[in-house]
């Protein structure tokens, strides 16, 4: 995508101090950011393209492996890949463990600025024993350790584009573990903070048209705007409403724009980073309502749709906007 000048300094300013907000610090005091009463009106844009089926009923022993993908040579993308594996569920990852018997749906998930793939392992090991692929690329100029250029955030789309490519190429390569593993045709998009924006853009500017629904976490469109394009994909937004780091406002302000089926998860004591990292009642709450979500839009199950609202309000942690 090419950035326009002008957005990309907005989104240099707001996300440059993005390491505390990606990194679980505690959030100090700010101001109430709730947001309006949620609307009840449903909406009228299509339904989810899935057809209609039912998700996994058990859980599944999770499987981890890496793949050294770069794009255009000067792009390193090492790809963090959470499976469905072989073997009884609760245990630890195990590396390169034999998947699971089926075809299961694929999660691309992006890190925040200074953070990596496996700061997300407790949420993204919940979707894998859910019955979900999950491929988190680890980005050349934002992960941990790197250079930090935020800018770089507006090239991330095309990043995690290319990354589902190789990644889906491996249902049909011989004599990879993942052959014949992959619901090619099923595919979200996730993304925390600056992985937030990623997450728009691959909506927006940059919108790939293989993705089926979207999670965002933390998000802003600035930079990657909100001109939501293509098929009807249906976005799950979850934000704290006490976020030091990207306003409760300026991700509300995204959803709003949203023109397809949504739901708006809302922490109202949640900051920047903490319900995703550290907080364990919050990460239950956040966890279980994103399965549910990727159950309904991926695999097509109807009753995970009406199981959302429950896991959302559970001990009273979240409100949740719901225009499924």
């Amino acid at each position: 995508m090419r950035p326009r000048r002008t957005p990309a300094l907005l989104t240099a300013a707001l996300l440059s101090v993005g390491l505390v907000g990606c990194s679980g610090e505690p959030a100090p005091a700010g101001r109430d950011a709730r947001a309006t009463p949620p609307a009840t009106v449903k909406p009228t844009t299509p339904a989810p393209r899935v057809p209609e089926g039912h998700a996994p009923t058990g859980s599944f022993a999770v499987g981890v492996r890496e793949l050294k993908l770069n794009r255009d040579g000067d792009r390193p993308l090492p790809v963090t890949v959470w499976y469905p594996a072989r073997g009884a569920a609760g245990g630890d990852p195990e590396r390169s463990a034999p998947a699971a018997a089926g075809r299961f749906p694929v999660v691309m998930f992006s890190h925040g600025l200074g953070g990596r793939p496996d700061d997300y392992a407790s949420l993204l090991n919940r979707w894998a024993t859910a019955g979900f692929v999950v491929a988190a690329p680890a980005f050349p100029h934002t992960r941990r350790g790197a250079d930090g250029n935020v800018l770089d955030v507006l090239n991330q789309p095309a990043d995690v584009s290319y990354a589902l490519t190789r990644v889906l190429a491996l249902d049909g390569a011989a004599g990879d573990p993942l052959r014949g593993r992959l619901a090619t045709d099923r595919v979200a998009a996730a993304g925390h903070s600056a992985g937030g924006v990623t997450t728009i853009g691959l909506f927006t500017a940059s919108r790939d048209d293989r993705l089926d629904a979207g999670v965002v976490f933390a998000g802003t469109g600035l930079g990657v705007g909100t001109a939501f394009a293509g098929a009807a994909a249906p976005q799950l937004f979850v934000h704290g409403e006490a976020d030091e780091v990207v306003d409760y406002a300026a991700g509300k302000a995204v959803y709003d724009a949203v023109p397809w089926p949504k739901a708006m998860l809302s922490l109202t004591k949640g900051d920047h980073g903490r319900a995703l990292l550290t907080d364990g009642a919050a990460l239950r709450v956040v966890a279980d309502t994103t399965v549910e979500f990727l159950r309904w839009t991926l695999y097509g199950d109807a009753a995970a749709k009406t199981r959302l609202p429950t896991e959302a309000r559970r001990n009273n942690l979240a409100t949740l906007d719901d225009r499924l």
